[in-house]
Protein backbone atom coordinates (compact mmCIF):
# COMPACT_ATOMS: atom_id res chain seq x y z
CA UNK A 1 0.00 0.00 0.00
CA UNK A 2 1.63 3.65 -0.44
CA UNK A 3 2.54 5.56 2.30
CA UNK A 4 1.53 9.03 0.60
CA UNK A 5 -1.67 8.59 -1.29
CA UNK A 6 -4.42 6.15 -0.13
CA UNK A 7 -8.00 5.46 -0.92
CA UNK A 8 -10.34 4.69 2.28
CA UNK A 9 -13.41 2.73 2.06
CA UNK A 10 -15.88 3.28 4.98
CA UNK A 11 -18.74 0.82 5.48
CA UNK A 12 -21.80 3.03 7.05
CA UNK A 13 -23.28 6.47 7.07
CA UNK A 14 -23.29 6.52 11.08
CA UNK A 15 -22.61 9.36 13.41
CA UNK A 16 -18.53 7.77 13.05
CA UNK A 17 -18.37 6.68 10.00
CA UNK A 18 -19.63 10.16 8.42
CA UNK A 19 -17.02 12.00 11.11
CA UNK A 20 -14.33 10.37 9.84
CA UNK A 21 -15.38 11.09 5.85
CA UNK A 22 -15.76 15.20 6.87
CA UNK A 23 -11.84 14.58 8.24
CA UNK A 24 -10.26 12.71 5.97
CA UNK A 25 -12.33 14.57 2.76
CA UNK A 26 -11.12 17.95 4.16
CA UNK A 27 -7.40 16.73 4.47
CA UNK A 28 -7.82 15.79 0.60
CA UNK A 29 -7.47 11.61 1.07
CA UNK A 30 -9.63 9.76 -1.27
CA UNK A 31 -12.52 8.12 0.43
CA UNK A 32 -15.97 6.66 -0.33
CA UNK A 33 -18.98 6.14 2.45
CA UNK A 34 -21.11 3.02 1.66
CA UNK A 35 -24.32 3.12 3.37
CA UNK A 36 -27.26 0.51 3.40
CA UNK A 37 -30.15 3.14 3.65
CA UNK A 38 -31.62 3.89 0.27
CA UNK A 39 -31.72 7.33 0.58
CA UNK A 40 -30.59 10.34 2.64
CA UNK A 41 -33.77 10.30 4.89
CA UNK A 42 -33.93 6.89 5.67
CA UNK A 43 -33.53 4.83 8.74
CA UNK A 44 -35.08 5.63 12.32
CA UNK A 45 -32.75 8.25 13.36
CA UNK A 46 -34.92 10.94 14.39
CA UNK A 47 -34.78 10.46 18.65
CA UNK A 48 -32.23 12.49 20.99
CA UNK A 49 -28.14 11.96 21.51
CA UNK A 50 -26.41 13.47 23.57
CA UNK A 51 -22.74 14.91 22.42
CA UNK A 52 -20.55 14.74 25.24
CA UNK A 53 -17.42 17.26 25.21
CA UNK A 54 -14.99 14.54 23.84
CA UNK A 55 -18.15 14.07 21.44
CA UNK A 56 -18.13 17.90 20.50
CA UNK A 57 -14.63 17.95 20.77
CA UNK A 58 -14.07 15.63 18.00
CA UNK A 59 -16.91 17.36 15.82
CA UNK A 60 -14.61 20.36 16.47
CA UNK A 61 -11.53 18.65 15.10
CA UNK A 62 -12.97 16.79 12.32
CA UNK A 63 -15.40 19.26 11.07
CA UNK A 64 -14.87 22.44 8.69
CA UNK A 65 -15.46 25.28 10.99
CA UNK A 66 -18.82 26.28 9.02
CA UNK A 67 -19.98 23.42 9.52
CA UNK A 68 -19.20 22.97 13.54
CA UNK A 69 -20.83 26.14 13.53
CA UNK A 70 -24.16 25.14 11.95
CA UNK A 71 -24.03 21.46 14.39
CA UNK A 72 -23.75 24.30 17.76
CA UNK A 73 -26.99 25.87 15.76
CA UNK A 74 -29.26 22.91 15.34
CA UNK A 75 -28.93 21.41 18.80
CA UNK A 76 -32.04 21.31 21.33
CA UNK A 77 -31.59 23.68 24.98
CA UNK A 78 -29.00 21.46 26.80
CA UNK A 79 -30.38 20.12 29.63
CA UNK A 80 -28.84 21.68 32.72
CA UNK A 81 -29.74 19.30 35.03
CA UNK A 82 -29.67 15.62 35.77
CA UNK A 83 -32.66 14.27 37.69
CA UNK A 84 -33.83 11.43 39.20
CA UNK A 85 -38.20 11.04 40.36
CA UNK A 86 -40.16 7.97 41.84
CA UNK A 87 -42.63 6.87 39.40
CA UNK A 88 -45.19 9.02 41.73
CA UNK A 89 -42.85 11.94 40.51
CA UNK A 90 -41.13 12.33 43.51
CA UNK A 91 -38.00 14.13 43.42
CA UNK A 92 -35.27 11.89 44.72
CA UNK A 93 -32.20 13.90 43.46
CA UNK A 94 -31.60 16.74 41.51
CA UNK A 95 -28.00 17.92 40.43
CA UNK A 96 -27.92 21.31 38.75
CA UNK A 97 -25.07 22.50 36.57
CA UNK A 98 -24.78 19.29 35.26
CA UNK A 99 -23.34 19.45 31.88
CA UNK A 100 -22.20 22.79 32.79
CA UNK A 101 -19.87 24.25 30.83
CA UNK A 102 -19.22 27.64 32.30
CA UNK A 103 -15.39 28.30 32.37
CA UNK A 104 -15.19 26.38 29.60
CA UNK A 105 -14.75 26.28 25.85
CA UNK A 106 -18.18 26.42 24.64
CA UNK A 107 -16.87 23.83 21.38
CA UNK A 108 -15.73 21.55 24.13
CA UNK A 109 -19.19 21.29 25.97
CA UNK A 110 -22.43 19.10 26.30
CA UNK A 111 -24.89 19.29 23.13
CA UNK A 112 -28.37 17.53 22.90
CA UNK A 113 -29.18 16.82 19.39
CA UNK A 114 -31.71 14.51 17.00
CA UNK A 115 -30.49 11.86 15.31
CA UNK A 116 -31.68 13.16 11.95
CA UNK A 117 -30.50 16.62 12.60
CA UNK A 118 -26.88 15.24 13.51
CA UNK A 119 -27.03 12.69 10.56
CA UNK A 120 -27.86 15.59 8.07
CA UNK A 121 -24.68 17.60 9.50
CA UNK A 122 -22.26 15.45 8.91
CA UNK A 123 -23.70 14.05 5.19
CA UNK A 124 -23.65 18.10 4.51
CA UNK A 125 -20.87 17.94 1.82
CA UNK A 126 -20.22 14.81 1.58
CA UNK A 127 -23.21 14.44 -1.29
CA UNK A 128 -20.24 13.07 -4.00
CA UNK A 129 -18.81 10.78 -1.51
CA UNK A 130 -21.79 8.82 0.35
CA UNK A 131 -22.97 6.18 -1.96
CA UNK A 132 -26.76 5.06 -0.69
CA UNK A 133 -28.11 1.82 -1.24
CA UNK A 134 -25.07 -0.02 -0.99
CA UNK A 135 -26.02 -2.93 1.27
CA UNK A 136 -22.09 -4.36 2.40
CA UNK A 137 -22.18 -8.67 1.68
CA UNK A 138 -18.23 -9.17 2.09
CA UNK A 139 -14.84 -8.23 1.48
CA UNK A 140 -11.61 -9.64 -0.10
CA UNK A 141 -7.89 -8.46 0.26
CA UNK A 142 -5.58 -8.67 -2.36
CA UNK A 143 -2.19 -9.45 -2.99
CA UNK A 144 -0.90 -5.63 -3.55
CA UNK A 145 -2.32 -4.92 -0.24
CA UNK A 146 -5.72 -3.53 -1.33
CA UNK A 147 -9.10 -4.41 -0.68
CA UNK A 148 -12.69 -4.53 -2.26
CA UNK A 149 -15.63 -4.15 -0.22
CA UNK A 150 -18.91 -6.19 -2.44
CA UNK A 151 -22.25 -5.07 -2.34
CA UNK A 152 -25.51 -6.98 -2.54
CA UNK A 153 -26.29 -5.09 -6.31
CA UNK A 154 -23.38 -6.92 -7.23
CA UNK A 155 -21.04 -3.71 -7.40
CA UNK A 156 -17.65 -3.60 -5.67
CA UNK A 157 -15.24 -0.84 -4.61
CA UNK A 158 -12.03 -1.32 -4.05
CA UNK A 159 -9.69 0.91 -2.18
CA UNK A 160 -6.43 1.14 0.41
CA UNK A 161 -8.30 0.80 3.40
CA UNK A 162 -11.11 -0.33 4.61
CA UNK A 163 -13.47 0.92 7.59
CA UNK A 164 -16.33 -0.91 9.70
CA UNK A 165 -18.69 1.78 10.83
CA UNK A 166 -21.72 -0.25 10.41
CA UNK A 167 -23.00 -0.74 13.74
CA UNK A 168 -23.25 -3.31 16.55
CA UNK A 169 -24.60 -5.99 13.60
CA UNK A 170 -21.48 -5.54 11.73
CA UNK A 171 -21.17 -7.71 8.93
CA UNK A 172 -17.35 -6.76 8.57
CA UNK A 173 -16.86 -7.29 12.10
CA UNK A 174 -18.50 -10.69 11.43
CA UNK A 175 -15.94 -11.68 8.91
CA UNK A 176 -12.97 -9.54 10.20
CA UNK A 177 -13.48 -10.24 13.80
CA UNK A 178 -15.81 -13.88 13.87
CA UNK A 179 -14.74 -14.16 17.68
CA UNK A 180 -16.18 -11.08 18.77
CA UNK A 181 -19.45 -11.41 20.12
CA UNK A 182 -22.15 -9.35 21.67
CA UNK A 183 -24.30 -10.74 24.42
CA UNK A 184 -28.02 -9.41 25.99
CA UNK A 185 -27.39 -7.22 29.14
CA UNK A 186 -30.88 -8.95 30.24
CA UNK A 187 -32.90 -5.50 29.73
CA UNK A 188 -34.97 -4.42 27.13
CA UNK A 189 -36.26 -1.03 25.97
CA UNK A 190 -39.08 0.79 24.30
CA UNK A 191 -37.93 3.87 23.07
CA UNK A 192 -40.56 6.74 21.67
CA UNK A 193 -41.87 10.37 21.21
CA UNK A 194 -44.61 12.45 21.58
CA UNK A 195 -45.19 16.25 20.84
CA UNK A 196 -43.80 18.63 23.04
CA UNK A 197 -46.54 21.45 23.03
CA UNK A 198 -48.66 23.72 25.49
CA UNK A 199 -50.66 20.63 26.58
CA UNK A 200 -47.70 18.17 27.10
CA UNK A 201 -45.16 20.94 29.29
CA UNK A 202 -47.77 21.30 31.82
CA UNK A 203 -47.31 18.06 32.52
CA UNK A 204 -43.50 17.92 33.42
CA UNK A 205 -42.14 19.97 36.66
CA UNK A 206 -39.22 22.81 35.33
CA UNK A 207 -36.51 20.88 36.02
CA UNK A 208 -37.47 17.50 34.12
CA UNK A 209 -38.45 20.30 31.15
CA UNK A 210 -34.63 21.05 31.51
CA UNK A 211 -32.94 18.48 32.39
CA UNK A 212 -31.92 14.47 31.84
CA UNK A 213 -34.45 12.94 34.19
CA UNK A 214 -34.57 8.91 35.30
CA UNK A 215 -37.69 7.48 36.57
CA UNK A 216 -37.51 4.42 38.90
CA UNK A 217 -39.89 2.10 39.46
CA UNK A 218 -40.89 -1.62 41.28
CA UNK A 219 -39.33 -4.25 39.75
CA UNK A 220 -36.84 -2.09 38.31
CA UNK A 221 -38.93 -0.50 35.78
CA UNK A 222 -37.54 2.86 34.54
CA UNK A 223 -38.18 5.69 31.78
CA UNK A 224 -35.65 8.31 30.76
CA UNK A 225 -37.38 11.76 29.52
CA UNK A 226 -35.86 14.26 27.21
CA UNK A 227 -37.07 17.07 26.29
CA UNK A 228 -35.82 18.08 22.71
CA UNK A 229 -36.74 21.73 21.78
CA UNK A 230 -34.92 23.45 18.43
CA UNK A 231 -34.70 26.96 16.41
CA UNK A 232 -37.05 26.10 14.19
CA UNK A 233 -41.10 25.64 15.08
CA UNK A 234 -42.94 23.22 14.22
CA UNK A 235 -43.94 24.10 9.99
CA UNK A 236 -40.04 24.47 9.88
CA UNK A 237 -39.67 28.27 9.76
CA UNK A 238 -36.69 29.83 12.07
CA UNK A 239 -38.32 31.07 15.51
CA UNK A 240 -38.31 34.37 15.92
CA UNK A 241 -36.30 34.57 18.97
CA UNK A 242 -33.25 33.15 17.59
CA UNK A 243 -29.91 34.93 17.13
CA UNK A 244 -29.36 36.66 13.68
CA UNK A 245 -26.12 34.72 13.49
CA UNK A 246 -27.57 31.25 14.15
CA UNK A 247 -30.58 32.57 11.55
CA UNK A 248 -27.78 32.75 8.92
CA UNK A 249 -26.39 29.61 8.99
CA UNK A 250 -29.79 27.73 9.41
CA UNK A 251 -31.44 29.26 6.54
CA UNK A 252 -27.91 28.56 4.49
CA UNK A 253 -28.03 24.92 5.42
CA UNK A 254 -29.28 22.63 3.08
CA UNK A 255 -29.79 19.52 5.97
CA UNK A 256 -32.85 21.56 7.05
CA UNK A 257 -34.79 20.29 3.45
CA UNK A 258 -34.29 17.13 5.16
CA UNK A 259 -34.33 17.27 8.73
CA UNK A 260 -37.91 16.02 10.25
CA UNK A 261 -37.43 17.18 14.03
CA UNK A 262 -39.64 19.27 15.32
CA UNK A 263 -39.83 20.19 19.16
CA UNK A 264 -40.35 16.47 21.19
CA UNK A 265 -40.08 14.51 24.28
CA UNK A 266 -38.28 11.81 23.89
CA UNK A 267 -38.99 8.90 26.39
CA UNK A 268 -37.15 5.54 27.09
CA UNK A 269 -38.88 2.82 29.33
CA UNK A 270 -36.80 0.03 30.41
CA UNK A 271 -37.42 -3.02 31.77
CA UNK A 272 -36.20 -6.40 32.62
CA UNK A 273 -36.53 -9.49 29.69
CA UNK A 274 -38.40 -11.71 32.76
CA UNK A 275 -41.56 -9.43 32.71
CA UNK A 276 -42.09 -8.71 29.32
CA UNK A 277 -43.72 -10.75 26.65
CA UNK A 278 -41.40 -13.50 24.77
CA UNK A 279 -42.00 -12.03 21.16
CA UNK A 280 -41.11 -8.54 22.78
CA UNK A 281 -38.82 -7.76 19.59
CA UNK A 282 -41.46 -8.74 17.30
CA UNK A 283 -43.94 -6.37 19.07
CA UNK A 284 -45.08 -3.28 16.12
CA UNK A 285 -45.60 0.13 17.37
CA UNK A 286 -49.26 0.12 18.26
CA UNK A 287 -49.00 -3.19 20.53
CA UNK A 288 -45.50 -1.67 21.87
CA UNK A 289 -47.69 1.66 23.10
CA UNK A 290 -50.12 -0.59 24.62
CA UNK A 291 -48.00 -2.54 26.42
CA UNK A 292 -45.94 0.83 27.68
CA UNK A 293 -49.05 2.21 29.14
CA UNK A 294 -50.28 -1.13 30.96
CA UNK A 295 -46.90 -1.01 32.24
CA UNK A 296 -47.24 2.11 33.84
CA UNK A 297 -50.85 2.15 34.29
CA UNK A 298 -49.71 2.45 38.85
CA UNK A 299 -47.57 5.79 38.01
CA UNK A 300 -48.11 8.94 38.37
CA UNK A 301 -51.60 10.77 36.54
CA UNK A 302 -49.20 12.97 34.41
CA UNK A 303 -46.73 10.38 33.70
CA UNK A 304 -49.45 8.46 32.46
CA UNK A 305 -50.87 11.02 30.30
CA UNK A 306 -47.56 11.10 28.89
CA UNK A 307 -47.01 7.24 27.73
CA UNK A 308 -50.95 8.11 26.50
CA UNK A 309 -49.99 11.25 24.07
CA UNK A 310 -46.95 9.25 22.88
CA UNK A 311 -47.41 8.72 18.95
CA UNK A 312 -47.67 4.81 18.91
CA UNK A 313 -45.64 5.04 15.36
CA UNK A 314 -42.56 6.38 16.88
CA UNK A 315 -42.31 3.15 19.47
CA UNK A 316 -39.67 0.48 18.80
CA UNK A 317 -38.20 -2.01 20.78
CA UNK A 318 -34.85 -2.26 22.07
CA UNK A 319 -32.25 -5.12 22.78
CA UNK A 320 -29.62 -3.77 24.95
CA UNK A 321 -26.43 -5.60 24.49
CA UNK A 322 -22.94 -5.39 24.71
CA UNK A 323 -19.83 -6.09 23.04
CA UNK A 324 -17.74 -9.11 24.70
CA UNK A 325 -13.77 -7.36 25.34
CA UNK A 326 -11.34 -8.70 22.94
CA UNK A 327 -7.55 -8.95 23.45
CA UNK A 328 -5.82 -6.74 19.99
CA UNK A 329 -5.73 -8.38 16.87
CA UNK A 330 -2.69 -7.83 14.38
CA UNK A 331 -3.15 -4.94 12.22
CA UNK A 332 -4.10 -4.57 8.58
CA UNK A 333 -5.82 -2.93 6.18
CA UNK A 334 -9.31 -3.29 7.65
CA UNK A 335 -10.19 -1.39 11.06
CA UNK A 336 -13.63 -0.73 12.72
CA UNK A 337 -14.92 2.05 14.58
CA UNK A 338 -17.88 2.60 16.46
CA UNK A 339 -20.35 -0.14 17.91
CA UNK A 340 -19.24 -2.38 15.23
CA UNK A 341 -16.39 -2.65 17.73
CA UNK A 342 -17.17 -2.26 21.09
CA UNK A 343 -21.02 -1.96 21.35
CA UNK A 344 -21.92 -0.66 25.08
CA UNK A 345 -25.07 -0.09 26.96
CA UNK A 346 -26.65 3.27 27.11
CA UNK A 347 -25.95 3.64 31.15
CA UNK A 348 -22.69 5.93 30.48
CA UNK A 349 -24.81 7.52 27.41
CA UNK A 350 -21.65 7.38 25.57
CA UNK A 351 -22.17 5.10 22.52
CA UNK A 352 -21.90 7.86 20.29
CA UNK A 353 -19.23 9.75 21.23
CA UNK A 354 -16.99 7.21 21.66
CA UNK A 355 -17.52 6.21 17.81
CA UNK A 356 -16.69 10.21 17.35
CA UNK A 357 -13.69 9.78 19.85
CA UNK A 358 -12.47 6.79 17.63
CA UNK A 359 -13.05 8.92 14.35
CA UNK A 360 -11.02 12.07 15.67
CA UNK A 361 -8.00 9.50 16.45
CA UNK A 362 -8.08 7.54 13.14
CA UNK A 363 -8.88 10.53 10.78
CA UNK A 364 -5.97 12.26 12.23
CA UNK A 365 -3.74 9.31 12.25
CA UNK A 366 -4.11 8.59 8.71
CA UNK A 367 -3.83 12.53 7.85
CA UNK A 368 -0.24 12.29 9.34
CA UNK A 369 0.56 9.24 7.41
CA UNK A 370 -0.79 11.21 4.07
CA UNK A 371 1.10 14.29 4.70
CA UNK A 372 4.23 12.71 6.10
CA UNK A 373 4.57 9.72 3.29
CA UNK A 374 4.36 7.47 6.79
CA UNK A 375 3.02 3.55 6.44
CA UNK A 376 -0.89 3.63 7.13
CA UNK A 377 -0.69 1.01 8.83
CA UNK A 378 1.12 2.44 11.89
CA UNK A 379 -1.44 4.87 11.32
CA UNK A 380 -4.26 2.59 12.37
CA UNK A 381 -1.86 0.64 14.80
CA UNK A 382 -1.76 3.48 17.23
CA UNK A 383 -5.48 4.04 16.56
CA UNK A 384 -6.33 0.81 17.75
CA UNK A 385 -4.36 0.06 20.52
CA UNK A 386 -5.71 4.06 21.98
CA UNK A 387 -9.19 2.68 21.51
CA UNK A 388 -8.43 -0.67 23.16
CA UNK A 389 -7.59 1.57 26.21
CA UNK A 390 -9.88 3.91 26.40
CA UNK A 391 -13.42 2.41 24.62
CA UNK A 392 -13.37 -1.22 26.53
CA UNK A 393 -13.41 0.34 29.69
CA UNK A 394 -16.26 2.47 29.11
CA UNK A 395 -18.25 -0.81 28.01
CA UNK A 396 -17.45 -2.16 31.38
CA UNK A 397 -18.56 1.09 33.12
CA UNK A 398 -21.59 1.30 30.81
CA UNK A 399 -23.05 -2.57 31.85
CA UNK A 400 -22.11 -1.74 35.56
CA UNK A 401 -24.58 1.09 34.94
CA UNK A 402 -27.47 -2.01 33.74
CA UNK A 403 -26.61 -4.70 35.92
CA UNK A 404 -29.52 -7.14 35.31
CA UNK A 405 -28.07 -9.06 38.31
CA UNK A 406 -29.65 -6.20 40.66
CA UNK A 407 -31.78 -6.89 43.63
CA UNK A 408 -33.47 -4.06 42.14
CA UNK A 409 -34.97 -6.47 39.29
CA UNK A 410 -36.71 -9.09 41.64
CA UNK A 411 -40.12 -8.82 42.93
CA UNK A 412 -40.17 -10.03 46.49
CA UNK A 413 -39.27 -8.50 49.46
CA UNK A 414 -35.72 -7.91 49.07
CA UNK A 415 -36.26 -6.04 45.96
CA UNK A 416 -38.29 -3.65 46.97
CA UNK A 417 -35.87 -3.62 50.01
CA UNK A 418 -33.53 -2.78 47.53
CA UNK A 419 -35.07 -0.33 45.92
CA UNK A 420 -36.07 1.32 48.99
CA UNK A 421 -31.76 1.72 49.86
CA UNK A 422 -31.43 3.11 46.29
CA UNK A 423 -34.17 5.66 47.12
CA UNK A 424 -32.99 6.98 50.58
CA UNK A 425 -29.29 6.66 49.16
CA UNK A 426 -30.46 9.20 46.45
CA UNK A 427 -32.23 11.31 48.85
CA UNK A 428 -29.33 11.96 51.50
CA UNK A 429 -27.27 13.14 48.70
CA UNK A 430 -29.74 15.36 47.69
CA UNK A 431 -29.55 16.90 50.87
CA UNK A 432 -25.65 16.74 51.41
CA UNK A 433 -24.29 19.45 48.61
CA UNK A 434 -20.78 18.42 48.61
CA UNK A 435 -21.38 14.18 48.42
CA UNK A 436 -23.43 15.88 45.00
CA UNK A 437 -20.79 17.77 44.18
CA UNK A 438 -18.91 14.92 44.10
CA UNK A 439 -21.93 12.97 42.12
CA UNK A 440 -21.68 15.88 39.43
CA UNK A 441 -17.79 15.46 39.21
CA UNK A 442 -18.20 11.50 38.18
CA UNK A 443 -20.56 11.83 35.97
CA UNK A 444 -18.79 14.41 34.23
CA UNK A 445 -15.81 13.08 34.24
CA UNK A 446 -17.24 9.98 31.78
CA UNK A 447 -17.94 12.06 29.59
CA UNK A 448 -15.14 14.93 29.24
CA UNK A 449 -11.53 12.78 28.92
CA UNK A 450 -10.07 15.83 27.85
CA UNK A 451 -7.95 16.92 24.31
CA UNK A 452 -6.98 13.50 22.65
CA UNK A 453 -3.06 14.04 21.65
CA UNK A 454 -3.85 14.49 18.00
CA UNK A 455 -4.56 17.09 15.56
CA UNK A 456 -6.22 17.28 12.46
CA UNK A 457 -5.84 20.32 9.66
CA UNK A 458 -8.14 22.93 11.53
CA UNK A 459 -9.53 25.78 9.53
Amino acid sequence: MSTDSFRVLVIGAGTGGLCLAQSLTRAGIDVGVYERDRTRTDGLFGFRVGISPDGSRALRACLPSELFATFRATTAITPPYFNMYTEQFSELISIGGYADATGRDRAEAEYSVSRMTLRQILLTGLEAVVHFDKKFTHYQTHSDATVTAYFADGTPATGDILVGADGSNSPVRRQYLPHATLIDSGLYGITAKLPLDDHSRTLLPPRVLRGVTMITAPRGDSTIIHVMEFRWDTNGELKQNIGGNDATLLAAWPGLNFDNSRDYIMLGFGSHGRYLPADFMRLDGPSLHALLCERTARWHPHLRELFHLVDASTCFPINIRTSVRIDPWPTTTVTLIGDAIHTMTPGLGVGANTALRDAQILSANLITAHQAGTPALDAIADYESQMHGYAWDLVAKSLERFDANSAVYGSGIGARLALARQRIGMRMVNHLPPVKRKMQAAMNADRDHGPNDVSTTEE
